[in-house]
C-alpha cells in the first residue's frame, strides 16, 4: 500500500535528504559520475536546498510503503503546465506499483491546477527511464541542455504528456 505525504517540515526534509543520497549515487554516478552527484546533492537536495525550493513553490511528497519512506516526487505548478521536477523510488522498491501510483497522483495534481500537461526532464542517457516515462504516455519534445554550474551541465530529454 502506498501513501504519498506532504513533505513541509525539517524532518521530512531531512528524510527526503537522505533517500535522494542513496537513491541518486546508485543510479546516477554511473550515468553521470560521483563528482556531479556530490555538487547536485549538495546544491539540489540537500534538506536546506529543498526547504528553499518548497518555499519558492516547488511541492514535495514522500512516498511510503508499508509504513517506509521509500521514494519522493516533486512537482511545481507553471504557466499551462505542471513541471514533474523529480520522482524516485529506491531500488529495492522498484516493481512495486509505487512509481505508477506517485504518476497518477502527479496527473491528479495537473488536474486539481487545471493544466492540461505534465512536462519533466530526463538524462539523455538515463535509458530505463526514458523508456518508463514513454510506456506512461510521455513523448519526447527534444533535447535541453542547462548549466548548472561549477563546470557541470544537465543534458537532459524534455518529456511532456498531455492530461485528460
Amino acid at each position: 500500500m502506498i501513501d504519498i505525504q506532504t513533505a513541509s517540515t525539517q524532518q521530512d526534509f531531512k528524510t527526503i535528504e537522505s533517500l535522494a543520497d542513496i537513491i541518486w549515487r546508485e543510479h546516477y554516478i554511473p550515468i553521470v559520475g560521483k563528482p556531479q552527484i556530490d555538487y547536485m546533492l549538495e546544491k539540489f537536495q540537500s534538506a536546506e536546498a529543498i526547504k528553499q525550493q518548497a518555499l519558492e513553490g516547488m511541492k514535495y511528497f514522500t512516498l511510503v510503503y508499508s509504513g517506509i519512506p521509500v521514494g519522493y516526487i516533486a512537482i511545481k505548478p507553471e504557466e499551462g503546465v505542471l513541471f514533474l521536477s523529480k520522482i524516485y523510488v529506491l531500488k529495492d522498491y522498484r516493481g512495486k506499483g509505487i512509481a505508477k501510483s506517485a504518476m497518477q497522483f502527479v496527473e491528479n495534481k495537473a488536474k486539481d491546477f487545471d493544466l492540461k500537461t505534465i512536462r519533466l526532464t530526463v538524462n539523455i542517457n538515463n535509458e530505463i527511464a526514458i523508456k518508463a516515462y514513454e510506456k506512461l504516455g510521455f513523448i519526447n519534445a527534444g533535447p535541453i541542455v542547462a548549466d548548472i554550474g561549477n563546470g557541470f551541465i544537465m543534458d537532459d530529454y524534455l518529456m511532456k504528456k498531455k492530461v485528460d
